[in-house]
């Protein structure tokens, strides 16, 4: 029994058949320039057939750096010793402020210790105990002789 059916998309088939492409004639392409054939008889007998290879030059030498410029070595090192000296700056007008706030502050404590103390004596109380009194009395003075 033969079960005809339609192929599906999976099924389907392509036939591709070669195509002549059209040729064209050749045409002989001259290198600019090639090296002679040449022959050489090795001390055994043995030919060897080849190209000519033009000897290799030695490259030429390196040219010698110059030394290092001093004036691009004093130029590194100024820029060094100017970066070292702005951390040292920095931390010498740090210093000198904390010395400054430091006097500040002794000047301060002094003026409060020094300020209590006088307005304890002229503000404490006198009840004639620790006070000192004195008598002033008339003075005469008659010709350059004090007379109390």
């Amino acid at each position: 029994m033969t079960v005809n059916h339609e192929p599906t998309r999976w099924e389907t088939t392509e036939t591709h058949l070669p195509v002549q492409l059209p040729t064209a004639p050749l045409v002989p392409v001259q290198q600019p320039h090639l090296p002679d054939v040449q022959t050489i008889q090795l001390p055994d007998g043995r030919l060897i057939t080849g190209y000519a290879i033009a000897p290799t030059k030695a490259p030429e030498p390196i040219p010698q750096r110059p030394a290092i410029n001093p004036l691009a070595v004093n130029i590194a090192l100024g820029g060094l010793g100017f970066a070292a000296a702005c951390g040292g700056l920095m931390l010498l007008t740090t210093f000198i402020a904390a010395v400054a706030a430091l006097i500040q502050q002794l000047i301060t404590l002094a003026a409060v210790i020094f300020g209590g103390f006088i307005a304890t004596q002229v503000l404490g109380t006198n009840r004639g105990t620790g006070g000192t009194v004195v008598n002033i009395r008339r003075a005469v003075i008659k010709r350059n002789n004090f007379r109390g």
